[in-house]
């Protein structure tokens, strides 16, 4: 089977962000880049599938030259081939970007036939906009579930599981399918140093996009403001021992 999983460059979860001072892009002077939490696991779901059922997993990125960092990566946890779509590096809205993957992945399946299954994040870390897997399937023709937290390949279709608040949702797509895996459906492997060393001999394929601009426009950037916590000091040594009993019994956790 042909597996495709679509990652993304984004900064890296739990780094503080600041912005220009133009307000119109983040400064990623010393900042550190990384795969998006729900995408790592999708590269490991696409790994996983090949591991149980033969076949080939490529890994899709747009994004700047640097994004071949995150492209190489999957390499050394599996991923058999790579693909960057280029771009200067600006920021992209979801349909612009949802008609560059789309297009490339129509180039790639021209060459090397349908993918059976292309995998996506839930959303990524950074926008969190939770649609280009969405639109991709959409420009594809093919059946989309987002949420995924198991997947299986049965005789022509892939089971998926989606929790919900009454429990599970159970899907039977016909292949070839979209699917948005959700963090925490696996445990992302560790690239070993084998991996690393083969993910630098892999040939990243570097396509220009389909530049379609969308119909969104980035207004400005701004910065939360950060909330200061007070600290309370209930006592030192033995004597803080009723205070502390007194604060336990405030906030419900003794009667």
């Amino acid at each position: 089977m042909r597996v495709l999983v679509c990652v993304k460059r984004v900064p890296a979860p739990g780094a503080k962000i600041n912005v220009t001072a133009d307000g119109l892009a983040v400064d990623t002077a010393f900042l550190g880049f990384a795969t998006s939490p729900h995408e790592e696991c999708a590269v490991e779901a696409a790994v996983q599938l090949v591991e149980q059922h033969g076949g080939t997993a490529t890994v899709l990125t747009l994004g700047p030259a640097e994004a071949e960092e995150q492209v190489r990566y999957a390499a050394s946890v599996g991923v058999h081939d790579a693909v960057l779509v280029r771009t200067d590096g600006s920021d992209w809205d979801p349909q612009r970007t949802a008609r560059a993957i789309a297009a490339a992945v129509a180039d790639l399946e021209a060459q090397g036939g349908p993918f059976d299954v292309i995998l996506f994040g839930n959303e990524s870390a950074d926008s969190g906009g939770f649609q280009v897997g969405i639109r991709v399937a959409r420009a594809l023709g093919r059946p989309v579930v987002n949420g995924a937290k198991r997947i299986e390949i049965g005789d022509g279709s892939v089971r998926v599981e989606r929790p919900t608040d009454d429990g599970v949702d159970v899907y039977a797509l016909a292949m070839p399918a979209v699917v948005g895996v959700k963090e925490g459906i696996n445990l992302p492997r560790y690239p070993t140093m084998k991996g690393r060393l083969a993910s630098k001999k892999v040939t990243v394929t570097v396509v220009d996009p389909v530049d379609q601009p969308g119909g969104q426009r980035l207004v400005s950037l701004h910065t939360p403001v950060e909330a200061a916590s007070a600290t309370r000091i209930l006592g030192e040594g033995p004597g803080a021992a009723p205070a502390v009993v007194d604060l336990l019994i405030e906030i419900g956790v003794l009667q």
